[in-house]
């Protein structure tokens, strides 16, 4: 998984448990061959379980309580997450921000709760269009990366995604200047926190598809896709990651 890019299909409140399961199987069949591309299945709590994947393919929880157990009703925690053979957890999108209130005391909380349990943290990060267009896209990202992160001491299982909250489900895709430039910050402020790091995985987020999938991959600094809309459907799905695929093979 170290090094390859990621591609991460979040499938937010869509897809019944046996929907979900033969949608994975229809990837995976179509996608027998991938060797280059780790990816990611991102299904509502209730399809973890039920969810068949082998390397190189893996199952992502779209959320977690910081607690291991207690009276925390509608909730689950990072170990009950690990049961099902999950490997990552999604954590602080901008759709829990914005409608559930995740802080980023929350945030960094549950990223410390996945870490001890040895999972993945896809940490999400980005701006609005307001804070876009009022030149403070940077202090945005930095003040949540500073907060998500607090305490940490090393970021060895963790993947970034960013996302320009104005692009995702929009249709909207930041340009290639805006999104080198976002990823890069981000890198930086990383190497400013933790001299001793190599590299981190960043992901983009914001209306990623088929058409544009090969385009945006290589821009530089970015290490993957977190996907919303687009993951949902086999045939788009599978194409992106197949358009990935197909880029590092011939590198």
């Amino acid at each position: 998984m170290e090094g390859k890019p990621i591609i991460a299909g979040n499938w937010k409140m869509h897809k019944t448990t046996n929907e979900g399961s033969a949608f994975a199987m229809s990837v995976q069949n179509i996608l027998v061959d991938i060797k280059n591309v780790s990816v990611v299945f991102s299904p509502p709590f209730i399809g973890l379980f039920e969810l068949e994947v082998e390397s190189p393919f893996f199952k992502a929880a779209q959320n977690c309580h910081w607690e291991d157990h207690g009276a925390f009703t509608g909730e689950i925690s990072t170990s009950m997450i690990k049961s099902c053979g999950a490997e990552f957890v999604i954590i602080g999108h901008s759709e829990r921000r914005q409608y559930f209130g995740d802080s980023n005391k929350w945030i960094n909380k549950k990223i410390k709760s996945v870490i001890a349990e040895e999972l993945n943290p896809i940490f999400c990060i980005g701006e609005t269009l307001d804070e876009r267009e009022s030149g403070k896209t940077e202090e945005r990202l930095r003040n949540q990366i500073v907060k998500g992160l607090d305490g940490l001491k090393d970021l060895n299982k963790i993947v970034i995604a960013y996302e320009p909250v104005w692009a995702i489900g929009t249709g909207k895709t930041a340009n290639n200047l805006q999104i080198r430039e976002a990823h890069s910050y981000i890198k930086k402020v990383i190497k400013e926190l933790y001299p001793s790091i190599q590299d981190i995985q960043v992901l983009y987020g914001g209306s990623v598809k088929p058409s544009n999938a090969g385009e945006l991959i290589c821009v530089p600094h970015v290490d993957g896709f977190l996907i919303g809309g687009a993951s949902l459907d086999v045939d788009s799905f599978s194409s992106i990651v197949q358009i990935v695929e197909d880029i590092q093979e011939n590198k």
